[in-house]
This record gives C-alpha cells, sequence and structure tokens, in this order.
C-alpha cells in the first residue's frame, strides 16, 4: 500500500456557538490542510497520483473556504466550523473529486494553529 500527502493553506474566520471561551467571538485562521491519499498501485511513471493533479482538486475545494466566514457556509448552518468538522467537510469532497481517480482519500487533517490539529478518517 501507498500513501502520498499534499499540503495547502487558506484563511478563514469562525466563530464557535454554544462554546463559552474565546472561540465564541468572531477569529481567523490560517488554517493548514493535509490531503493523504492512498493506493495498492502505481501508474507506469511509479506515482500513486500526479502531486499537481490533487493539489489543483485540493486547490479547487480549499476555495470554497478561503476569505470567508466559515458559518454562514451551508454546511455550518447546522454544525459548529470546528477543525474536526471542518477536516469531515473537505474529506467529503475530496472523496467526490477523486472518486473516479486511482487513489483513494485516506484522511483529511486541519490545523487551526501551529501546534493543534484535527483528523478524519474513514475505517
Amino acid at each position: 500500500m501507498f500513501e502520498v500527502a499534499v499540503c495547502m493553506n487558506f484563511s478563514a474566520a469562525h466563530n464557535l456557538k454554544g462554546y463559552k471561551g474565546k472561540c465564541e467571538v468572531l477569529h481567523g485562521h490560517n488554517w493548514k490542510v493535509e490531503l493523504s491519499l492512498r493506493s495498492e498501485h502505481m501508474d507506469g511513471v511509479g506515482m500513486v497520483e500526479d502531486f499537481s493533479v490533487i493539489k489543483e482538486k485540493l486547490k479547487s475545494c480549499l476555495s470554497l473556504f478561503d476569505h470567508k466566514y466559515l458559518n454562514c457556509l451551508p454546511y455550518f448552518k447546522k454544525a459548529n466550523p470546528t477543525s474536526e468538522n471542518i477536516a469531515k467537510l473537505i474529506y467529503a469532497k475530496m472523496k467526490e473529486r477523486l472518486e473516479d481517480g486511482p487513489a483513494i482519500v485516506r484522511s483529511v487533517k486541519v490545523w487551526e494553529t501551529e501546534n493543534s490539529c484535527a483528523t478524519y478518517y474513514e475505517p
């Protein structure tokens, strides 16, 4: 089994409803997203998937979040835009974007700060 990963960043604001603390008020982050893919096979060139293809699809996905107030996005009308929920949403969107490719999404890790992240994956 092979695993490859790419990282990209986006900037966005959010606040956490029902949270008692500083994150309940509007604030922003420079988020980092790590997308990991896995495959049992490589192509004829010896790649799981071309990094440029993965990056382009991830960039397209993250454009939905970049420089946005995350609470206004439809998905976050019912769920708080926590790192955990953002990772889950990006996982679902990337799974759709890569469904016809040779690799499958293994996990999405979302870094809210340099020292704090959440990972979403499915068994």
